[in-house]
């Protein structure tokens, strides 16, 4: 047997790969969650070997891989895809997938088979779903099969029809009240962890502190558990969304728009390819 193949199989030994009892463990160590989403294998392999410690496996596909609008037109099949496509690029990272809009609401049933055909024909670790006391069932019901469950509360994009807007949400004591109520909802329903969006900071560093699952926030502040941004837009490849809670750790648009523009010019002007670029 060669050695540069035990050497590589030790090496994969040695990877402690991250589960929801890790990011349980890393909660009560006070130790920051780190999350970003990946829709294919070259993201998904480059965000992992980053040392991610989860990948969403968004349905803000729709929008950054498909250019819908909204999230709603994201089919089940379309996020099989995109997640059988990260998991076969991920040795660390735990992976979950969204569930699509009208996979589950209002039919516990097909939350599970939806949830099921995800975890079956992907391979991913779990799913995540929008609302509280409303998905309950749901939420129940899926786990009844063995499959770990992330909530979302706060702005929840499936339902932007209903809201209107994509504002913070939850800035009224009415509404902050119901979703702290959800929150113990969710973890009482037995969901390993929630994302709360858009919601003001002080309340979402009051759930984390109520709740004994982890809270991952995105435009919640600082007071949570961990963080998770859309990694198209942390990377700077899209340029039209600039919300305040988005860092922009590179621009990608701009460098690898200029990168195209150099590549057509040396294929126009005949520079590529040159003597050393051809057999």
């Amino acid at each position: 047997m060669p050695n540069n193949w035990k050497i590589m199989s030790v090496a994969k030994k040695e990877i402690k790969k991250v589960t929801t009892n890790v990011l349980q463990a890393m909660k009560r160590a006070g130790e920051k969650i780190s999350m970003l989403t990946a829709y294919d294998y070259t993201m998904a392999r480059i965000v992992d070997d980053g040392g991610i410690d989860v990948i969403l496996v968004g349905d803000s596909s729709s929008n950054v891989m498909h250019g819908h609008e909204t999230t709603l037109p994201i089919t089940l099949n379309q996020m099989i895809d995109h997640a059988a496509a990260v998991v076969r690029a991920v040795n660390r990272a735990l992976v979950v997938v969204d569930l699509p809009f009208g996979t589950y609401q209002g039919n516990s049933k097909e939350a599970l088979n939806s949830s099921i055909k995800i975890m079956k024909e992907s391979g991913a670790h779990g799913v995540k779903l929008e609302g509280g006391r409303e998905v309950k069932e749901s939420v129940e019901r899926i786990l009844s099969a063995g499959i770990p469950v992330m909530g979302h509360l706060g702005l929840t994009p499936q339902s932007i029809y209903k809201f209107g807007t994509y504002t913070v949400r939850a800035k009224e004591e009415e509404e902050a009240s119901r979703l702290l109520e959800d929150a113990q909802i969710l973890e009482k329903s037995g969901c390993f962890a929630i994302v709360l969006e858009k919601i003001p900071a002080a309340l979402a560093e009051k759930v984390a502190k109520t709740v004994q699952i982890p809270v991952i926030g995105i435009g919640a502040g600082g007071g949570v558990d961990g963080q998770v941004l859309v990694t198209h837009d942390m990377m700077g490849m899209t340029n039209e969304f600039s919300p305040r809670f988005l860092r922009r750790y590179l621009n990608l648009y701009t460098e690898m728009t200029e990168a195209v523009k150099s590549y057509v010019k040396d294929v126009k002007s005949k520079d590529f390819p040159n003597s050393n670029e051809q057999y």
